[in-house]
């Protein structure tokens, strides 16, 4: 009877260091910071990181492969290819219970373009009450409380959070369209824009 060999991962190689990284990303609810990676594989620094991140992009850019790595929430994930959406959805015919209504979404562009906020603030941007809205996007975790307003009554400031990021595929809110783009599709689709 033969002995099985047993198999070591060789983290000094390109290869073992993909290995590693797949697999980390791959096990992880939530994006791995860079740093992590660096630490944890002793390398010199971000080039070293970058020359992996870019090979492990070309490869999981070929055509055959079903998934792709992805910057969110300020570290990395690994995620479907947006080409398999249509089969994963029939795949999983469950629908998507996270489906945010208009009132939550206005309430959350409010939130996410004039952060740090009041519901006060955002009901007299929206020009009807978000407390419900508001609730809806605490419970999702969407917003947090970030703090209080030094004014009378000190009410609580409203900001978004990472789990915002993860949500709508940003690494940071630098990445968020500007105003102005917002303005524009609104006004391409013939609808009053929330930001005048």
């Amino acid at each position: 009877m033969k002995e099985e060999k047993e198999e070591t991962l060789n983290l000094d190689t390109l290869d073992g260091q993909i290995a590693m990284i797949e697999s980390v990303l791959f096990v992880s609810k939530d994006p791995v910071k860079p740093e992590q990676i660096i630490n944890f594989l002793n390398l010199a620094g971000v080039a070293d990181f970058e020359k992996i991140i870019t090979e492990m992009e070309a490869r999981y850019s070929k055509s055959d492969r079903g998934i792709i790595l992805k910057r969110a929430g300020g570290g990395l994930q690994i995620s479907t290819k947006p080409l398999m959406h249509a089969f994963l959805k029939d795949f999983f015919t469950k629908k998507l219970s996270a489906k945010l209504s208009i009132p939550s979404l206005e309430t959350l562009s409010i939130v996410a373009y004039k952060q740090p906020i009041t519901i006060a603030e955002i009901s007299d941007l929206r020009g009807v009450n978000s407390v419900g809205p508001v609730k809806n996007l605490l419970q999702k975790k969407l917003i947090k409380i970030t703090g209080r307003k030094k004014v009378p009554g000190l009410p609580a400031l409203y900001a978004t959070t990472n789990e915002f990021l993860l949500y709508f595929g940003l690494n940071n809110l630098s990445e968020l369209p500007s105003l102005e783009e917002l303005t524009e599709m609104f006004e391409e689709k013939e609808q009053p824009s929330l930001f005048n």
